[in-house]
């Protein structure tokens, strides 16, 4: 019998764990400042919603918070809120800086880090390093401003971004870790325990506010319901009346008028509910009077009671919407101070609120240590088993709700003026049918608070060995009719939902399917290493339902791209955005200064993997219904059309492939006539690697119509049989290799990104060649002179809003695919196909050699070298070296193409917490042994810290 697992258990009861999931971490990180609650004229949602409206304006759509929780449908939301007695704001969320106000677009100007959670949610803890002094929000601003010209405040797009640590606000460590951990006794009854400790060396003021709220559903429609709290003999009673009622209880915390200590704080040991309601202060933001029927206190007035000293901002008749337990401490150096709150359904009240609490607290994590020994046997590295369980914990606590109808969005709320009526032809008007109310997977809560559909997919994918119920969850909803358009498109993301990312949905699908298959045997057997291992038992754990629910939904979006994207139905793909940013000569989202239009590498390769990745799905949905192997003939054949066109473009013998250079170029295509290759060597030339799959003759045996269709076109059509190897295996069959490259070419792309001048860095593969550092691309469209430069640092354009670049930076999600690509080519090639490791090296070796080298350059980024450095912190000492710092991970958006160093979003641990997968070893992959030295890579500053060195 294997040992029990509690979390094993709540993730094995289908039925029970949406319980435990109803409540989550599902507040954003930010809500002002978004698309959702952005009503003006002209579309610009940081100037209609700005931060310091945001203590004072009630939301629309959703809520924020700091280390907060909500319900499945965010009724009700519980937070925490500090004051250190310096600030001219209450901390109630974090702050960051507009698109606008930074050199690099928007960024968050905090330190916080998600430490653990469990799936189930029932255990959840998260860090956030509060400062002592002042927060320095006008330095800040000050000092991130985008300034070309060099002289005065601000800096340039060649400078780094500036940082809350770069202030020396840490200095000395002043500064407290706060610590919130919740603890589900049950699926609705949580514990808060807030713990603070003050890192400095003099004693230090410490308000700390346990907050709760409803959010705001009854100011936009004159007919809902306004819930309420109120005071209770022993806490607080929270009803809603279209919902349910709770209790809450903040240890030590009593009801009754707000006391007073200098600025309007509770005195000492003896913690007050404050009260006020989640309503806009109309009078302060717009010297207005209040609507009919207001109560007269606001959204702010916990701050104005608190930092203000204004005790009538709050209601003495302890009832509202929105209330705060608040505790004041002198906290002495060295010591550390604790909260506790609880919030019970009213079915499952406690005896006694805080009797066993700790003992409750324990229990969960002792819970989370075990969980997280099974998922990660073969990992011998602590470190590296804990940068995995703060990826883990990443993607749990970047779960968020996400509430926007479009049509309601257009037209206004009953309650609220109506919108200007250009809005109803600007953003998203043609998406009317999108209604989203649901947990999603987000990027990063605060840089990107809504999804994206190609992030999503790769989220799925990250998060699916450690919770795959919630990863096929995310991938169906995307599909679902209140996302999916009726023509079949799936939105983008809530700046442009018609906007195009790459079709990556049917390879996560795919890849879901296949590791939760494994995943449900491995929980019947009680362990889940090796997730990667084949069923073995004979037993067949498979959810058939999920993969010919999303199959039928992908047939629908594959037409959508066939129809929308092949100008001239000749298989070769335009796309447009695409994922990639600022990765070409032009903005791909926009019309060519020069007229006509591109025939994409990536977009057509896209397209192609999506033709095989379809096509694997109906082959595994044909081996239980012969139905499908029509359907998988049909992908088949597209793909064959795709990879034909790929080589030769209407039969003009061009192709989107060089032979020359042994890479593959995007093709413009002008309004004359003229075709010319677009030479920037990128990751659109990588990306055709992506199409390929390997058909082994055991499934060839179980669909003997699509087995059939397959040697008859191969027979009959040679222009067709040429593009699909096959290799006669003694005793099987014969083994099929689809693919976009055949060995020749394979070997001569991998030359390229093998190569430690192009694009092999020390940390995975980047996004662009580094020969383009000394050899820009250069194009002159009608009057303007673009080029293409190597770029491995921040953007140095303001394109998409210049807070992301591909021009150089390594990325997780295409590494990854690379990685996946490689072990299928090894699949079929064997040991026998070598290749050049790194180029000019002169050391031949397989390519699961290469696949295992480019796993340990990935990971290396987060795990600490022998000169205890990790190569994602870069240059910050405090990082690199103070102890209260340095195991804290952030998984940066991309990393810094030569040093490593993270930049863009500092908590994506979206599609960067792929490194949790990648930290697994595949099949015995000796991913551990000793580290490869490094030689030769320098960081920022200059010191060496090493390459591999010669294998």
């Amino acid at each position: 019998m294997p040992d029990p697992n509690p979390e094993l258990d709540r993730l094995s009861d289908l039925d029970e764990l949406p319980s435990w999931r109803r409540w989550g971490p599902y507040l954003a990180d930010r809500q002002w400042g978004t698309v959702r609650e952005d009503y003006s004229p002209d579309g610009n949602p940081w100037a209609y919603f700005p931060f310091a409206h945001a203590h004072k304006r009630a939301y629309r759509w959703g809520e924020d918070g700091i280390a907060g929780v909500s319900d499945d449908r965010q009724r009700l939301c519980l937070a925490l809120s500090l004051w250190n007695g310096k600030d001219p704001i209450l901390k109630e969320r974090l702050f960051g800086l507009a698109n606008e106000e930074g050199n690099h677009g928007e960024d968050v100007k905090e330190v916080y880090h998600y430490l653990d959670a469990l799936p189930s949610q029932a255990y959840l803890k998260m860090l956030y390093k509060y400062p002592q002094a002042r927060f320095p929000y006008e330095r800040l601003r000050d000092e991130c401003k985008l300034n070309e010209s060099g002289d005065g405040p601000g800096r340039t797009r060649r400078q780094p971004e500036f940082e809350l640590q770069d202030t020396g606000i840490f200095d000395e460590n002043r500064y407290f870790d706060v610590v919130v951990e919740y603890a589900k006794a049950g699926p609705r009854d949580v514990l808060m325990r807030v713990t603070a400790h003050n890192r400095g060396p003099d004693p230090a003021e410490l308000h700390l506010l346990p907050t709760l709220w409803f959010r705001n559903t009854w100011s936009w429609d004159t007919t809902a319901f306004k819930p309420t709290i109120d005071a209770d003999p022993s806490g607080l009673r929270l009803i809603h009346p279209e919902w349910s009622e709770y209790q809450f209880w903040a240890e030590g915390a009593q009801v009754g008028a707000a006391g007073r200590n200098g600025k309007g704080g509770a005195a000492p040991g003896a913690p007050r509910y404050l009260f006020t309601d989640n309503e806009t202060n109309i009078p302060s933001l717009y010297a207005s009077p209040p609507p009919e029927g207001s109560s007269g206190y606001y959204k702010d007035g916990i701050n104005e009671c608190v930092v203000g000293g204004n005790a009538a901002a709050v209601n003495p008749a302890n009832t509202g919407t929105k209330v705060a337990a608040h505790y004041t401490f002198t906290v002495p150096p060295g010591k550390s101070v604790v909260v506790r709150c609880r919030l019970s359904h009213r079915a499952d009240l406690p005896a006694e609120p805080f009797a066993g609490f700790d003992d409750l607290v324990a229990t969960r994590l002792r819970e989370a240590n075990q969980f997280y020994a099974i998922t990660a046997p073969e990992i011998p590295d602590p470190d590296a088993r804990h940068v995995q369980r703060q990826a883990v914990a990443g993607l749990i606590w970047t779960k968020q709700f996400y509430a926007y109808d479009t049509w309601r969005w257009l037209k206004g709320d009953p309650a609220q003026p109506a919108p200007r009526p250009e809005r109803k032809k600007g953003r998203n008007a043609d998406w009317e049918h999108l209604k989203a109310s649901d947990i999603l997977s987000m990027p990063d809560k605060w840089e990107y608070p809504y999804f994206c559909a190609w992030d999503t997919a790769f989220h799925a994918v990250a998060i699916a060995p450690f919770d795959p119920e919630f990863a096929k969850e995310q991938l169906l909803l995307m599909c679902r009719e209140w996302y999916m358009h009726p023509n079949g498109q799936i939105p983008a993301y809530e700046w442009n939902f018609a906007d195009s990312n790459p079709p990556v949905h049917a390879w996560a699908v795919w890849r879901t399917f296949q590791i939760d298959r494994k995943h449900r045997q491995l929980l019947r057997e009680g362990h889940l290493g090796a997730l990667d291992q084949p069923v073995t038992d004979g037993a067949d754990e498979a959810d058939w339902t999920f993969l010919e629910r999303a199959f039928h939904k992908l047939m629908i979006n594959f037409t959508w791209w066939v129809n929308r994207k092949d100008a001239q139905g000749r298989n070769v793909f335009q796309g447009g955005f695409l994922g990639l940013d600022n990765i070409g000569v032009f903005d791909r989202s926009h019309p060519l200064p020069t007229g006509g239009f591109i025939n994409q590498a990536d977009g057509t390769a896209w397209m192609a993997m999506y033709s095989l990745n379809l096509m694997r799905i109906a082959l595994e949905l044909a081996t239980r219904d012969r139905v499908y192997e029509d359907v998988a003939i049909k992908f088949f054949e597209h793909f064959l059309g795709i990879a034909k066109a790929m080589t030769d473009m209407a039969g003009k013998g061009i192709g989107l492939w060089n032979e020359e250079d042994g890479f593959y170029y995007d093709e413009l295509s002008l309004p004359d006539g003229r075709e010319m290759p677009l030479k920037v060597r990128s990751l659109v030339g990588l990306i055709p690697l992506f199409a390929v799959e390997v058909l082994e003759p055991e499934l060839l045996a179980q669909v003997p119509e699509f087995a059939a269709r397959m040697r008859w076109v191969l027979d009959h059509r040679p222009d067709l049989a040429s593009l699909v190897s096959r290799w006669f295996e003694p005793g099987r069959g014969e083994r099929r290799l689809l693919s976009l490259l055949r060995g020749h070419r394979v070997k001569r792309l991998l030359r390229r990104l093998l190569d430690e001048e192009e694009f092999l860095s020390p940390y995975g593969i980047r996004g662009l060649s580094r020969f383009h550092r000394d050899h820009p691309y250069k194009f002159d469209a009608n009057g303007y002179d673009l080029s293409v430069g190597y770029v491995p640092g921040d953007s140095e354009t303001g394109m998409f809003g210049g807070n992301s670049n591909w021009r150089g930076p390594v990325w997780f999600p295409v590494n990854y695919l690379i990685i996946e690509s490689l072990q299928k080519f090894h699949f079929y090639y064997g040991d026998e196909f070598k290749v050049e490791y790194p180029t000019n090296s002169g050391n031949m070796v397989p390519l699961v050699h290469v696949t295992v080298e480019l796993t340990r350059r990935l990971t290396r980024l987060f795990l600490r070298g022998p000169d205890g450095r990790r190569p994602c912190f870069g240059d910050d000492a405090k990082f690199q070296t103070d102890p209260y710092f340095r195991d804290n991970i952030l998984f940066h958006e991309y990393f810094h193409g030569d040093t490593g160093r993270g930049l863009g979003a500092s908590h994506q641990t979206g599609w960067t917490a792929l490194v949790a997968k990648l930290l697994n070893p595949r099949r015995g992959e000796r991913l551990y042994d000793t580290m490869v030295p490094l030689v030769g890579v320098t960081t920022e500053t200059g010191v060496a810290i090493g390459a591999p060195a010669k294998l």
